[in-house]
């Protein structure tokens, strides 16, 4: 998380869209920069509002509006399933010897295994009962998302590839496909909603 207090603009970095090269460039230009652990670093909206935004407000009497990204969900899912499968990932949240389809299946359910629970982007981004992040971009159109940091910080952003996951098959069936659209729906609305 990077809040930028001159500019009025706090960074939320969501889990998986590019947030380590991104602090990496900006965290310099940032009042504020929380970048480990990773509970902290990937502080949510919900989160931002209760315990952030309050003393921000206090202390400039301004709102600070929220910046983040959100990955098409299936992408998303499918960089965490890579993301698992480095050597040194802990035995009970590896997916080294599971398909694709078995970690989405995992994923869909209530009680979801060790493996699965990544947590959800809508849960992340818009909270329910509480405000959303007020500008939202796809992960896939990065370069919209930096055109907009970069007018609002006024600064040139040039982004490193860091932290980036191994390469894996993401097949699904047709059944978990389905399986994952409607377990996801939330995700998958906010997704269409955004400007492309």
């Amino acid at each position: 998380m990077l809040v930028f207090w001159r500019e009025r603009l706090v960074f939320l970095a969501t889990p998986k869209t590019g947030s380590t090269s991104i602090e990496s460039v900006l965290a310099s230009h940032a009042s504020i920069a929380i970048t480990r652990p990773p509970q902290l670093k990937h502080t949510n909206a919900q989160r931002y509002q209760r315990f952030l935004a309050p003393y921000l407000g206090d202390k400039t009497g301004q709102d600070f509006p929220m910046t983040a990204l959100m990955r098409e969900p299936r992408d998303w899912l499918g960089s965490w399933y890579r993301y698992r499968q480095r050597p040194d990932e802990a035995r009970d949240k590896s997916t080294r010897n599971l398909s694709f389809d078995d970690f989405v299946r995992g994923y869909c359910q209530a009680a979801q295994p060790e493996f699965a629970k990544v947590g959800a982007q809508a849960n992340f981004l818009a909270p329910n009962g509480h405000r959303p992040v007020d500008h939202i971009f796809r992960y896939e159109q990065m370069p919209v998302f930096v055109n907009f940091l970069q007018d609002r910080l006024g600064t040139q952003i040039t982004l490193p590839h860091i932290n980036v996951s191994p390469v894996a098959k993401l097949e699904l069936t047709p059944q978990s496909e389905q399986l994952l659209h409607d377990f996801c729906a939330r995700d998958f609305d906010i997704y269409a909603s955004l400007p492309v």
